[in-house]
């Protein structure tokens, strides 16, 4: 869709700062920020003056940062954001073809309804639209995800071939969770908390279930295996995380861990990564931080692997953990399709020009684990599609005048909320760094160097141990900004990695459980009037 950006609102005060000094120490237990009468002005930009959209009604997710505008490459986001918004189909020819064998979506808006937040389900199903849930299959006795299924488990197939997990047979319940405080503040306001139960019975696993201990691949049996739920987040603004400097993350790890804040020592330890991406580059984006620069981040490799759609640098398709297509070691997903009667007796029929050497097991297994297939998307497209996810702007943040919202600005930040949800950073000279070659220019993308940006997160994992919590229980700091216009622009405010805060108050709470690295926050969230109370909720929805 075509799409204007208005810049009609302005701030004739308004200075633009550079200086990332403050930003190094704005993550602390209560920073020094202004008080309740004075929130700077340059807040309003939520992405800076190179990020910031002040669109922000229903399509406040979906506009092109003005930094798109000033490289020229509006005409190449509009082409790629078809890809976001258009489905995917099965076949070789065509446009938009390409689409599985197996996937996990036809395509980006099922998870990102109007470009943002995952809604909460009561039910599986990869074509319902905002059903931004990935699933996470894994071994519960060491936490590590199956060999046997892909790391984003695929729920849909094209015919013949079967799906790795039947869809039909995932049940999700919703369960009522009574904390510590019996779900009610001591004035008598009161609030509800649900979680989900997901389970999936072993005849919903097309392969054996291959598990990784000590080394050596191993069967177990369903009851071994946990599952959880974890939603997608919004697509807009991720480029200016990008542009966040690796050294300026690392040193607010590092302040951290001189503070004696718990961190996962298995990514950081005594002030060094532990865990580096590649060898070089610092962990950014997923809940896991399992991921690096954006170029090789969850929307780069979505398109290929939730669609298992596949291009120059991608020839092959995305199967399960234990296959790797550079190695080829086995695909047990392959491996079970070639003997699969049916699937043998329809394979031809499915693809077939496919060179026969007179054994179909043999020709199934070559085909699925191929690594030499035709490109299905093109580079352009790609170039096209990586220019427009780097080119979505932030909304910028909304009644910042109203006194509401500047007492909530203070509470947030007296009662420990931002030693978490960091406000702002400053970007760097924002060189594109791409893990895997394919961008080689600082001009291929759009670029935003040395903005003031306000993610409001610290990029760092901590655990908020919650009932049936994230696997490991790491979980990064989400940034707030623009989720108060979720419920505008996708029809629901859900929040948290699963979805089961159904607005900002029950997301607060949830921080509160026992051992959490928020509890402290939310026994000081606790202790305000309800007039404080949603202050807080109202800042929170404004940024």
């Amino acid at each position: 869709m075509n799409k204007l950006l208005f810049y009609t609102f302005a701030f004739s005060s308004f200075i633009f700062l550079t200086s990332c000094t403050d930003d190094n120490n704005s993550g602390g237990d209560t920073p020094d920020e202004p008080k309740e009468a004075d929130i700077p002005e340059e807040e309003w930009y939520a992405g800076g003056e190179l990020g910031t959209s002040f669109v922000v009604n229903g399509t406040a997710y979906q506009q092109p940062a003005p930094a798109v505008d000033k490289a020229g490459m509006g005409q190449s986001f509009q082409v790629g954001e078809r890809f976001f918004e258009r489905d995917f189909q099965t076949g070789q020819e065509g446009a938009f073809a390409g689409l599985g064998p197996v996937y996990v979506r036809p395509g980006c808006l099922y998870c990102h309804p109007s470009y943002g937040h995952g809604k909460r389900q009561t039910s599986y199903s990869g074509t319902t639209m905002g059903n931004g849930y990935l699933l996470v299959v894994y071994d519960k006795s060491t936490d590590a995800y199956l060999m046997s299924v892909a790391g984003m488990p695929q729920t849909l197939a094209v015919a013949p071939f079967k799906a790795p997990i039947d869809e039909k047979k995932i049940k999700i319940d919703w369960m009522n969770y009574t904390d510590d405080w019996g779900n009610k503040f001591d004035d008598g306001e009161s609030y509800s908390l649900i979680y989900p139960e997901v389970t999936i019975p072993a005849d919903a696993y097309y392969a054996p279930l291959i598990a990784k201990r000590n080394g050596a691949n191993v069967e177990i049996g369903v009851d071994e295996v946990g599952v959880r739920l974890e939603s997608t987040i919004g697509v807009y603004g991720v480029g200016l995380i990008d542009a966040i400097p690796d050294d300026s993350i690392a040193a607010e790890w590092a302040r951290q861990e001189a503070k004696g804040y718990k961190l996962n020592t298995s990514m950081f330890e005594n002030g060094q990564w532990k865990n580096y991406y590649g060898g070089k580059y610092v962990r950014k984006y997923t809940y896991a931080l399992s991921r690096g620069p954006l170029q090789d981040a969850p929307g780069a490799n979505a398109i290929w692997n939730i669609t298992n759609v596949t291009r120059s640098d991608r020839r092959y398709h995305y199967l399960d953990l234990n296959y790797n297509a550079k190695s080829q070691t086995l695909s047990y997903y392959a491996q079970t399709s070639s003997k699969d009667p049916d699937v043998q007796k329809e394979f031809y029929n499915y693809f077939p020009e496919w060179n026969k050497t007179g054994d179909v097991e043999e020709d199934i297994y070559n085909y699925l684990t191929n690594t030499e297939l035709p490109a299905e998307m093109t580079d352009k497209e790609y170039t096209d599609f990586m220019v427009w996810h780097r080119g979505l702007a932030v909304p910028a943040a909304r009644d910042l005048d109203k006194e509401e919202v500047k007492r909530g600005h203070r509470l947030f930040r007296e009662i420990g909320c931002a030693a978490c949800h960091r406000p702002s950073w400053t970007t760097g000279d924002d060189k594109i760094e791409d893990p895997n070659g394919f961008f080689k220019s600082d001009y291929d993308l759009p670029r935003y160097p040395n903005q003031k940006i306000w993610p409001y997160s610290d990029m760092v994992q901590h655990k908020l141990m919650m009932k049936n919590d994230i696997r490991t229980g790491w979980c990064r700091t989400t940034p707030l900004w623009g989720r108060g216009l979720s419920k505008l622009n996708t029809g629901a405010e859900d929040r948290l990695h699963d979805c089961r805060a159904r607005n900002t108050m029950e997301a607060i709470m949830w921080h509160g459980s026992k051992d959490s690295d928020a509890r402290w926050s939310v026994e000081n969230f606790r202790k305000l009037s309800k007039k404080e109370r949603d202050a807080v909720v109202k800042f929170i929805d404004s940024i």
